[in-house]
């Protein structure tokens, strides 16, 4: 197909639309059909009333000649079939190609809905470009050299190999696609009119329980300083954003890479937020911290994972314990707010691992009162989309009677409540009813105790109220069944950072 396609993008629903946020994988997926001559719309789920009748009707009015749906997994896998099985009845011959990362880390999970034709794995944007050339009469010949494409062939699913991790080539983004871009700045705790970007791409590091590590296998891309300065003044002069949130798979890298980025964000001075790692952190030089400093930094959210040192050997995290301590310190020094997450209810003993965590987030709020947590349950990856799985032994996953655990094999039964909080880090197989209810009650105790900054719409004196409601379990570590609590942070509406962004 020479330049000229025209391609539905569609972000189908996961959240409310109080909480959308600019769709940056089909900004970027759009940019890049641009730069080819290509024609892009977008349909947000996130804001549309109803996202299959407006994908519906941009169908009627115009011809496209691709349909392509980002997927995560989760809440979205569900509305992404609703939105795919639609299209496909009423224009059965249209391609549909499905990008993210459920489809990167299950292919032939979501290559078993007939609903769904390609998938453009990892990055997607080579992929999805590759499959536009080769359209319409793709032959399994034409198809076999795009690299990134996945597809069903006579002896079920082919996954051609992944692409290369490239810097995008596109010299913004095109915001105008989304109609009213500056509808989704949103107020938080940082401003008025918080805006999202990506700067860097991917992550160096390859741990076992992450998608980021999965679909990048190790690559990362940091921005120009240049493209940097250049992307944020236009969200800051053209949009009016105030403060910034950063979508980065990990912001913080080689501390020389990101000086330059540092002077760009203290020449802004807006308030932003950051993925980082302890490691990171802590080695940043002095000089290095005064750039944090002046560039307004307010919370880096920090993947502490466990206090055990030999688990975080296991899953390559590359961290340790000592390091989640030091940078709840400097951290505090630096008037940085760490956003710790914790997993609880690792497959080996998951009682005792998460009593043993719940003890470390007792140090670390001691060491830092004002350190954020959030604990999540512990659901790796299944074997068969971690890389390398065949050289790093893992050990066979058992449910709770000992089962080994048996994870999907379609898209349909990845919408089963169970699978969907799996996805979420919600819940595991290997959990008993018991530590199920000692996770929750000791999460409400703790966020009680210490409400999040995060919240802009609970009043003070509510949180105020719940902190002493909460006091005397909290000291006494009596977490069981908080019923007071749990009635009243449903009468004030508290936020919950572990389901809702910034």
């Amino acid at each position: 197909m020479t330049a000229g396609a025209r391609v539905l993008l569609v972000n189908p629903r996961i959240t409310s639309r109080a909480r959308a946020r600019f769709p940056l994988s089909l900004l970027n997926v759009a940019a890049a059909l641009q730069e080819r001559g290509h024609c892009a719309e977008i349909v947000d789920g996130n804001v549309e009333p109803d996202a299959v009748d407006a994908a519906l009707r941009r169908l009627r009015e115009r011809r496209f000649d691709a349909l392509g749906v980002s997927v995560m997994g989760g809440p979205q896998v569900a509305t992404a079939l609703e939105m795919s099985r639609a299209v496909r009845a009423v224009a059965p011959r249209l391609p549909i190609v499905w990008g993210g990362y459920f489809p990167s880390l299950y292919p032939d999970a979501a290559l078993a809905d007939d609903s769904v034709d390609y998938l453009a794995r990892d990055q997607g944007e080579a992929a999805l470009l590759g499959l536009l050339d080769a359209l319409p009469d793709a032959s399994g010949s034409a198809l076999a050299g795009i690299a990134g494409l996945s597809f069903r062939g006579g002896t079920g699913t082919i996954s051609n190999p992944s692409a290369k991790v490239v810097a995008p080539a596109h010299s913004a983004l095109p915001y105008e696609l989304l109609g009213e871009p500056r509808a989704y700045l949103v107020k938080t705790f940082m401003g008025r009119r918080t805006a999202v970007h990506q700067a860097a791409l991917g992550c160096r590091f390859r741990c076992t329980f992450c998608g980021v590590a999965a679909m990048f296998r190790g690559a990362t891309l940091l921005p120009t300083a240049q493209r940097l300065e250049r992307e944020l003044t236009y969200l800051r002069d053209g949009l009016g954003a105030d403060s910034l949130q950063f979508f980065d798979h990990n912001f913080f890298d080689r501390e020389a890479d990101m000086v330059p980025l540092l002077e760009v964000l203290a020449r802004l001075e807006m308030p932003w937020w950051c993925y980082a790692r302890a490691d990171a952190l802590v080695n940043l030089s002095a000089e290095s911290w005064k750039l944090v400093r002046r560039s307004r930094l307010k919370m880096a959210y920090i993947g502490a994972e466990t206090p055990n040192d030999r688990m975080l050997k296991s899953i390559r995290k590359g961290t340790s314990s000592d390091q989640t301590l030091e940078v709840a310190e400097v951290c505090r020094r630096n008037g940085v707010i760490p956003e710790l997450s914790f997993m609880v209810a690792p497959p080996e003993d998951p009682e005792g691992e998460t009593e043993r965590t719940f003890d470390f987030i007792r140090t670390v709020k001691r060491v830092n009162p004002d350190a954020e947590i959030i604990v999540y349950v512990y659901t790796p990856l299944p074997p068969t989309s971690v890389p390398d799985a065949h050289r790093l032994k893992l050990a066979a996953l058992l449910d709770a009677d000992g089962r080994p655990v048996q994870f999907p094999r379609s898209a349909e039964e990845w919408t089963r409540p169970e699978w969907v909080d799996y996805a979420c880090h919600a819940d595991a197989p290997w959990i008993s009813e018991r530590l199920r209810r000692r996770i929750r009650d000791f999460v409400t105790v703790l966020r009680c105790r210490f409400p999040t900054v995060q919240d802009t719409r609970a009043p003070r004196w509510a949180r105020l109220a719940l902190r002493g409601l909460a006091s005397w379990r909290y000291s006494l570590r009596r977490y069981d069944r908080p019923w007071e609590l749990n009635a009243s942070q449903r009468m004030i509406g508290l936020l919950d950072p572990r389901s809702s962004s910034i």
